[in-house]
């Protein structure tokens, strides 16, 4: 029961994760779109930088957008601000639920590093926490933060310096997911502790009558427009644990990079194009995307195995599959997390085994992804015979 309500927990909070996260980026995605697209009228109201007419659902739209803020506030402004906070609340409630629970299964692999459970969680809290500071305190409120190239950089290397570790600390699933955890730390925060609090203080001069600190809005603009440019690799980030061909990687924190680089050029060419840049002006982003997915395709393309003389008996494959995997891909699991096989696979006999062959391979002979956390110390040995087997079907 305990199983099954873990599950189910798992499930709904994932769902919220997801409409809150849909939420969120939906709004950035829109209000970037929007900022770019303004443009400077014959007649506006005094303060207004630009106007957009606009139209969705078969109504029209007219949008100002103000320099600083109007002289006069409306009583119902609103805010656009839980689609973020409820987006990290969620996700930490699913890394907590998913990985802080059940550390030795997701988290650790003691091939990497062996850890204590609290150990692993606490250094998880440590770092997301200094990733943060580190980004706000370091780099955005410093003099580098004015240099809008060389700020893109340092941040490019604060998050791979922490995929780094998290790679030589953690699972592969594990650390991919860290960076995400990371990259959206970063991002809510930037929300919860410098674009909202700006907003506010901006509405208080107001209301103050007092001109409002037009370095506040600078600020929220450029924090607003980070999140923007890391939504995309986020979202991969936070769906890699279905993926072993990327965190199971020997050098997945170089993966990061790439999709760094593939998202960031992505969303560069989308903003720009959304602001009206001619394409000759902005072509170059799509080669450099190209070629940094051409670099990932590379490093993950599978190697060939030829099939050995000999051969692996059935039985072999049989006393490995139960020994390390038939725990959890049984009709009835031993393994306490898991109350049902994980997707429905099943390694209890030579049929089965053959029948998911290729998901095999996937998980435990190209990748160290299966099982969880190598809870079982499957060797290096053992996987390559199982790869001997496969390649002899």
């Amino acid at each position: 029961m305990l199983a099954f309500a873990a599950e189910w927990l798992n499930i709904l909070i994932r769902w919220g994760h997801l409409v809150a996260g849909i939420g969120w980026i939906g709004t950035s995605f829109y209000f970037i779109a929007l900022d770019l697209s303004l443009k400077k009228r014959a007649v506006m109201n005094p303060g207004v930088y630009g106007t957009a007419w606009e139209v969705h659902g078969g109504g029209f739209y007219h949008v100002e957008k103000y320099m600083v803020a109007p002289d006069q506030l409306p009583e119902d402004l609103i805010w656009y601000k839980w689609e973020a906070y409820l987006t990290f609340l969620t996700g930490f409630a699913l890394l907590t639920v998913q990985y802080y629970l059940n550390p030795s299964a997701y988290l650790i692999d003691p091939s990497i590093l062996p850890m204590r459970p609290a150990d692993s969680i606490i250094l998880s809290i440590v770092s997301l926490l200094a990733g943060w500071l580190i980004y706000d305190r370091v780099l955005c409120r410093s003099p580098l933060g004015r240099n809008t190239p060389l700020l893109a950089l340092a941040v490019f290397l604060l998050i791979m310096t922490f995929s780094y570790m998290f790679t030589h600390v953690y699972s592969g699933r594990g650390a991919f997911i860290h960076v995400g955890a990371l990259v959206g730390t970063i991002m809510a925060a930037n929300v919860f502790m410098v674009i909202v609090p700006n907003q506010k203080k901006i509405t208080e001069a107001l209301l103050r009558g007092e001109a409002p600190d037009p370095r506040l809005g600078a600020m929220g603009k450029q924090r607003s427009v980070h999140n923007n440019y890391l939504t995309l690799p986020v979202l991969l980030m936070m769906v890699s644990n279905h993926y072993p061909i990327l965190t199971g990687h020997p050098k997945s924190w170089l993966l990061v990079a790439l999709i760094l680089v593939i998202g960031a050029m992505a969303r560069h060419f989308l903003n720009r194009h959304e602001a009206g840049d001619p394409l000759k002006e902005i072509w170059w982003t799509l080669p450099i995307a190209a070629i940094a997915l051409v670099v990932a395709l590379v490093m993950t393309a599978p190697e060939k195995r030829e099939a050995v003389a000999g051969g692996v008996a059935d039985a072999d494959v049989l006393r490995i599959t139960a020994t390390h995997c038939v725990m959890c891909h049984a009709a009835k699991p031993t393994h306490d997390g898991f109350p049902e096989p994980p997707k429905g696979v099943v390694l209890t006999d030579i049929d089965h085994i053959r029948r998911y062959a290729p998901l095999i391979e996937l998980q435990a002979v190209k990748s160290t992804a299966m099982p969880l956390g190598n809870e079982t110390g499957m060797t290096d040995d053992e996987r390559r015979q199982l790869g001997d087997w496969i390649a002899s079907q």
